[in-house]
């Protein structure tokens, strides 16, 4: 695995009017890594997401992506920067086929129908439904079609937030096997789950977020180890 630092923020603070959700977060993302936030409701882990992807503006603080400062960029110049996240909720075009969906995840650039038949590949059930709205799916045919229409961007770094949100167990399972799919073929991912069992299973370093900064961070198995971790966030 390179060591190349991929996505970093320092000091970044960030919050919603006069209310900060973030302070002073520093956070490093590796090539090849996947990286997990865990950390109890509230704690600022989809603020910190949204402030990295550009969709909530920082306060304070830097955002790097490979190395270039894209604090100040908007979100859209973030995805051509090669930055997507797949948001809480999944937030797929209702109307739309799955097939459009999947075309405009690739806005940034013409897809081609080698590209989209590459996420058929991965989500095999998308193939079936190509033709059909997109509110038609179920919870976990959305979470997938979410996850391919950001990977139409090509990202260099993939923010997933909560994809386990909301899902019966037999989903959650296909889901993460998913993302453990797509960090073996080598793409950066930063992973927000209330799972932190499932998360911390797959993933190579975490942090905690607590109240909006980080309390814990290391190799996910040591925190998966640690007696704080394990009390309460794992139920041990």
């Amino acid at each position: 695995m390179s060591s190349q630092t991929v996505l970093k923020t320092t000091g970044l603070c960030a919050g919603y009017g006069r209310i900060e959700a973030l302070h002073g977060v520093d956070l490093e993302l590796k090539a090849g890594q996947l990286v997990a936030l865990v950390g109890a409701n509230g704690a600022g882990k989809t603020t910190l997401l949204r402030t990295i992807s550009g969709l909530i503006q920082a306060k304070a603080g830097q955002v790097e992506l490979l190395g270039q400062d894209i604090t100040r960029l908007p979100a859209e110049s973030r995805v051509r920067a090669g930055l997507a996240q797949v948001l809480e909720g999944r937030q797929v075009f209702g109307p739309l086929s799955v097939l459009d969906n999947l075309r405009l995840g690739g806005y940034t650039h013409k897809p081609d129908p080698k590209q989209i038949e590459d996420m058929f590949d991965l989500f095999p059930i998308l193939r079936t439904k190509k033709d059909q709205a997109a509110w038609q799916l179920s919870g976990g045919q959305q979470q997938m079609l979410a996850m391919a229409r950001a990977l139409m961007s090509k990202p260099k770094v993939l923010l997933l937030d909560e994809p386990s949100m909301g899902l019966a167990p037999l989903l959650v399972k296909e889901v993460f096997k998913v993302i453990k799919d797509l960090k073996e073929s080598g793409i950066p991912i930063l992973l927000v789950e209330q799972n932190a069992r499932a998360a911390l299973a797959i993933a190579d370093h975490a942090y905690v977020l607590e109240t909006g900064h980080i309390a814990l961070s290391g190799p996910a198995a040591e925190l998966a180890a640690d007696e704080r971790v394990r009390s309460a966030y794992l139920g041990i």
